[in-house]
């Protein structure tokens, strides 16, 4: 398919042909959904613990004695159903990552990629660099181009000057191409590549 590209000053600066094997793919929702969970699992410390019947602080002394009371027989007072009691089957600490095959994670990049192609939300521009690295002229750019929520891909590497200067901007982050995953291309309305970007992601993805 084939793709205009512009400059950050909002120029037309000629055509790129996009590879319909990268960006031409129909939008699979269940790859997707399948490798947010699995970037989101892999991300989540797992520090949450309670402690047990075992770690609480406490006498052992059978509160009452078994029978003639009325009441429901119990022992010590560290059980669950009391308060300051260990909690019973609470969460521990442990790894909540999970396996994913490496073919299911790439057909679902390519699929983010022509998901955004396919809504029109696909922007390619020519490169992604700042002259003078200063925030408020960065965010008057993007404004004339109207990029509110973008995640931008560069090629190798990202320009030092244009990383700093959209440091600052809400709803807006950099990524170079190897950086490039689902989660972050969904969460963010538009995508922008680089020409440099489009030929990484192309060569890694074929």
């Amino acid at each position: 398919m084939k793709c205009a590209v512009t400059t950050l000053e909002n120029k037309k600066s000629g055509d790129i042909e996009l590879d319909d094997a990268v960006f031409g793919l129909p939008v699979r929702r269940d790859l997707l959904a399948r490798t947010v969970n699995w970037q989101l699992a892999k991300r989540r410390a797992g520090t949450h613990k309670v402690k047990t019947r075992g770690e609480v602080s406490g006498s052992t002394r059978k509160l009452y004695r078994q029978k003639g009371t009325g009441r429901a027989r119990v022992g010590a007072g560290d059980v669950s159903q009391y308060r300051g009691g260990g909690v019973a089957f609470g969460p521990v600490p442990r790894e909540h990552g999970h396996a994913l095959p490496k073919k299911v994670r790439r057909l679902a990049l390519k699929t983010a990629l022509s998901a955004k192609a396919a809504e029109g939300k696909l922007v390619v521009i020519d490169s992604a660099v700042a002259d003078n690295a200063k925030t408020k002229d960065l965010a008057a750019k993007l404004a004339k181009l109207g990029w509110s929520s973008a995640l931008v891909i560069d090629g190798a590497a990202v320009d030092q000057g244009f990383a700093r200067a959209i440091n600052n901007l809400p709803g807006i982050d950099v990524l170079p191409q190897i950086g490039a995953n689902v989660y972050d291309i969904l969460r963010r309305d538009t995508l922008v590549l680089t020409k440099d970007a489009v030929q990484a992601l192309e060569a890694r993805l074929k």
